[in-house]
C-alpha cells in the first residue's frame, strides 16, 4: 500500500482549477477528491527512487471553498488520522479577484523538534498556520510567496548533521552540507513535515523561487567563484542535485496547467518508468547553459500581475559584461511587464535579492563591482573579488547595468494614462524588513505609479547583533556619506534613481502582507512573538496605505 511521504502542497489555484503536489512511498495513482464531484488524478513519476505527482484538480466553482481528500491507489491518506488541524481547503477566487492578499517572506530554517532549542526563535510561518487554523473562516492569504532559501543546503541543523554523519561521515568534502539528491530530499522532509508548515502549505496556495542557500551561499557570485567551485570534486553532484530537487519540489508547482501541458521535460519524466536521467540532463544544461532555461514565471491574480524573477541562475558573470539577467530573460521580463498596458492595477516583481538596498550597501556593491572589473587595476581587482565573496556583495547593486535597466523598465511600465497604481518590488535575503521609495533623477522620465521596494526577511532564522547594527548604519546619513566616497573611488556614474527608507528597518521573524483591492494597496508587517507563558503569535508591527 502506498503511503504519503510528503505533502500535499496546494500550488496553483484559479477560479475553476488547482494543482496539488505530493510525494508517495511507491508508484501509484494519486487522486484528489472534493465534495460535489470536483477532483483529479495523476500517475506518479519517479526521480532517484522517489515518487511524485502533481495532481490537476478541475470542476471547481469560482468563489467557493472546497475541502479535499488525497487518495493513493484509492486509499485515503489525507487528512491525516486524528489531525488537530481543520480540513485542508481550496479557496477559488471569483473571476475578477476583487481583493487579493499576497503574503511574502524568505529565509526559513527548518523548525527543530520540540525537545531541541530553537536558535531562530518563533517561526513566522508556524504562527501564520496557527492563526489560520484557529479561525479557518477568517482572513488568510490568497497566495504565499516564498522568495528564496526555502531550504539551507549549506547550513544544516544539528539533527541533519547527525543524519549525514551516519549516512556517509563528514570527513570528506562537502562535510556537513548536502552532497546529493537524496540528501536534498531529507532537507525538504525536515522542513515541510513540520506539522504546522505541512498543513499551511496544504491549504494556502504558494509560489516559490530559489536563492543562494537553496544551493550554496554565494551561488553564482562571480565568474571566478564558478570556476573555483567547478574545480572541486563534489560541486557537480551538488549543483545538479540542487537544480533537480528544486525542479521537483518547487518549480513544477509554480506553473499553471496550460504551461505544464506544453513542458517537454514534464512530459519526458512522466513518459518513462524512471525520469532521473532526463531530469539530470536538464539540470546539467541549466548549469552550463543558463540562458537555455527559464526559471522565472508569471502569475495573474485578476488585475494584479506577479512576475517572479530568477536572480541567481540567470546571471551573466563575465566581469566586463555582468548582468543579473541574461538577454533572453531580460527580454522576457520586458515583454511580460509591458504586455497589454492597462490590464493590471498592480505590478509585483518578486526577486529574492532587493533592488533597493541601504544606501551605504548599494554604493559599496557598485564600488566593489568596479574594482572587480579592473577600474583600479589588477591588485584592486583581486582584493575586490575576495571582498565580494566575504561580504556577499552580489545584489542588484553589484550589477549596475541591470539595476539601471530595471529602473528604466519600472518607469516605463508605471507611466502614462494606463499606468498601474503601484509597482512593488518584493524581496528578502537581507534578514531585515524595510520599505524604500525611489525618486527618479531630475531630467529623467519617472513613473506616475507609486513605486516601492518591499523587503521582508527572515521567516525563521537568527539575526545577529552585527547584522542589526550594520544595516541600521547602512541606512543612516553617515552611512550614505561614506557610500558616496566608495562611489567616487570606483568612478561610478549616478544611478537613475535616488531613494529613501520610508519604513523600518524591522528585525525579527516576519511576514509582509499586501492587500490589493481595485487600485488601492495596503501593507501590513507581522512579526512572530513569543507570548509570556504561551505559544508564539503573529503581532502586527505596522500597517500603511500605499495607494
Amino acid at each position: 500500500m502506498a503511503g504519503l511521504r510528503l505533502g500535499p502542497l496546494l500550488r496553483y489555484v484559479d477560479g475553476s482549477s488547482a494543482t496539488i503536489w505530493v510525494e508517495a512511498s511507491r508508484p501509484c495513482t494519486a487522486e484528489v477528491r472534493c465534495p460535489g464531484g470536483a477532483g483529479g488524478e495523476a500517475r506518479t513519476f519517479q526521480i532517484a527512487g522517489h515518487h511524485y505527482a502533481l495532481i490537476p484538480v478541475t470542476g471547481l466553482t469560482p468563489g467557493t471553498t472546497s475541502s479535499y481528500e488525497v487518495l493513493l491507489d484509492g486509499a485515503q491518506v489525507w487528512p491525516l488520522p486524528e489531525s488537530r488541524f481543520p480540513p485542508s481547503v481550496i479557496h477559488t477566487p471569483v473571476d475578477d479577484h476583487e481583493t487579493v492578499r499576497v503574503a511574502f517572506g524568505s529565509c526559513r530554517w527548518a523548525t527543530p523538534a520540540a525537545d531541541e532549542k530553537d536558535p531562530g526563535g518563533p517561526d513566522a510561518l508556524d504562527t501564520l498556520a496557527a492563526r489560520i487554523a484557529a479561525d479557518p473562516d477568517g482572513e488568510r492569504p490568497d497566495v504565499l510567496l516564498l522568495l528564496g532559501d526555502q531550504v539551507y543546503a549549506d547550513e544544516v541543523s544539528d539533527a541533519t548533521r547527525r543524519w549525514l554523519e551516519a549516512r556517509r561521515g563528514l570527513n570528506e568534502p562537502p562535510g556537513a552540507e548536502v552532497a546529493d539528491y537524496e540528501e536534498y530530499t531529507h532537507l525538504y522532509y525536515e522542513s515541510w513535515l513540520d506539522p504546522e508548515i505541512r498543513w499551511l502549505l496544504s491549504t494556502v496556495p504558494s509560489c516559490m523561487i530559489f536563492d543562494d542557500h537553496d544551493v550554496i551561499d554565494d551561488w553564482n557570485t562571480s565568474e571566478a567563484w564558478v570556476a573555483d567551485m567547478r574545480a572541486t570534486p563534489w560541486w557537480r553532484e551538488r549543483i545538479l542535485s540542487g537544480l533537480m530537487s528544486y525542479w521537483v519540489h518547487q518549480h513544477l508547482g509554480n506553473l499553471p496547467p496550460e504551461l505544464l501541458a506544453e513542458d517537454p521535460l514534464y512530459e519526458a519524466v512522466r513518459a518513462t518508468p524512471d525520469g532521473t536521467d532526463a531530469l539530470r540532463t536538464f539540470a546539467a544544461r541549466a548549469d552550463t547553459d543558463p540562458a537555455s532555461v527559464r526559471w522565472s514565471y508569471r502569475r495573474d491574480f485578476g488585475r494584479t500581475r506577479l512576475l517572479m524573477i530568477d536572480s541567481r541562475a540567470a546571471r551573466v558573470l563575465d566581469e566586463k559584461n555582468r548582468s543579473m539577467l541574461d538577454p533572453a530573460q531580460e527580454a522576457w521580463l520586458r515583454e511580460q511587464v509591458l504586455e497589454e498596458p492597462g490590464s493590471y492595477d498592480h505590478l509585483l516583481i518578486g526577486t529574492s535579492l532587493p533592488w533597493l538596498l541601504p544606501n551605504l550597501v548599494h554604493d559599496a556593491e557598485g564600488w566593489n563591482a568596479a574594482l572587480c572589473r579592473g577600474e583600479r587595476g589588477e591588485r584592486w581587482a583581486r582584493f575586490g573579488e575576495n571582498l565580494r565573496r566575504a561580504a556577499d556583495l552580489e545584489h542588484w547593486a553589484a550589477f549596475p547595468t541591470s539595476f539601471d535597466t530595471l529602473a528604466e523598465l519600472i518607469a516605463e511600465a508605471g507611466s502614462g494614462p494606463q499606468a498601474p497604481a503601484t509597482v512593488c518590488v518584493l524581496s528578502g535575503d537581507v534578514h531585515h524588513a524595510y520599505i524604500a521609495e525611489p525618486v527618479w533623477r531630475e531630467g529623467l522620465p519617472g513613473p506616475d505609479a507609486r513605486v516601492l521596494q518591499l523587503t521582508c526577511s527572515p521567516v525563521h532564522n537568527s539575526i545577529p547583533l552585527s547584522i542589526r547594527l550594520g544595516f541600521r548604519f547602512g541606512w543612516s546619513g553617515v552611512g550614505r556619506a561614506i557610500g558616496r566616497r566608495f562611489a567616487r573611488h570606483g568612478r561610478l556614474g549616478r544611478p537613475p534613481v535616488d531613494w529613501r527608507k520610508t519604513g523600518g528597518p524591522w528585525f525579527g521573524n516576519q511576514l509582509m502582507t499586501l492587500t490589493l483591492r481595485g487600485r488601492s494597496a495596503r501593507l501590513r508587517l507581522d512579526q512572530a512573538r513569543q507570548e509570556r507563558g504561551g505559544a508564539a503569535r503573529l503581532r502586527t508591527i505596522v500597517e500603511s496605505e500605499l495607494s
